[in-house]
């Protein structure tokens, strides 16, 4: 018996590292690919937008609602990872603009939201958006449906995750320049944490939000196999 609950501990410890860092794993295939090609028009930067919304409004879920602290390290995981491809695409960016009017975040210009010309100006985004989280997460702390109503918009956003890809391969009628390996590590890391919320028996919300990640990663899956045949091979 003793044994038994050394390896349970075992297991239960590689899976709780699993889900700290396997979030990051999907977009490493990502970012090799914009480095290799200097391209970012294949990826979706809404989809570090819509990640970023969801593991900062997360965060002070877990604030109001002490859950597993291996969702909360997910989280602050999950934030720099999503800087750092965002950082990326600036640079790249940066490298392939030609000569036109640069558009920042204190502009307050509603038609270039989340296509400014600085990593800096996402930076700024993310602090006043934490700013205005924090101010009115302690202002209704102790409010119960605050709280449940915070987590659910958190998971909710995170539910998301694949819809601005979905929806830029959808535009743009091809899938080219994204990898198809993040969307199948995608896929993998979704199906893993959304058994793991069940078993852990976390608040309803992780893993219905698990469930609709999914459906939208094997919609993506389709537009591989409709709109590019040579990937369509490769898959």
């Amino acid at each position: 018996m003793e044994d038994l609950g050394r390896s349970w501990s075992l297991l239960s410890w590689v899976a709780s590292c699993v889900m700290v860092f396997g979030g990051m794993v999907p977009y490493i295939p990502q970012y090799l690919e914009i480095q290799r090609t200097s391209n970012t028009e294949g990826f979706s930067t809404r989809v570090c937008l819509v990640l970023l919304i969801a593991n900062i409004l997360r965060i002070f879920f877990w604030i109001g609602k002490q859950f597993e602290l291996t969702l909360l390290m997910q989280s602050v995981v999950m934030i720099a990872t999503m800087l750092a491809m965002l950082q990326l695409c600036c640079n790249v960016q940066g490298t392939n603009r030609v000569a036109t009017k640069q558009h920042h975040f204190t502009d307050l210009d509603l038609r270039y939201f989340w296509s400014w010309s600085r990593f800096e100006d996402y930076l700024l985004f993310c602090f006043v958006f934490m700013v205005f989280c924090a101010f009115v997460t302690f202002l209704f702390l102790d409010s119960t449906l605050f709280v449940e109503s915070l987590g659910s918009l958190a998971l909710l956003f995170e539910a998301m995750l694949g819809l601005p890809q979905l929806l830029q391969n959808f535009q743009n009628r091809s899938t080219r320049g994204m990898s198809v390996k993040m969307v199948l590590l995608w896929m993998a890391g979704d199906i893993f944490k959304t058994t793991y919320f069940i078993m852990n028996e976390s608040p309803v919300q992780f893993w219905v939000c698990g469930l609709v990640q999914i459906l939208v990663d094997v919609a993506i899956l389709l537009q591989v196999l409709y709109y590019d045949p040579e990937t369509r091979g490769k898959l």
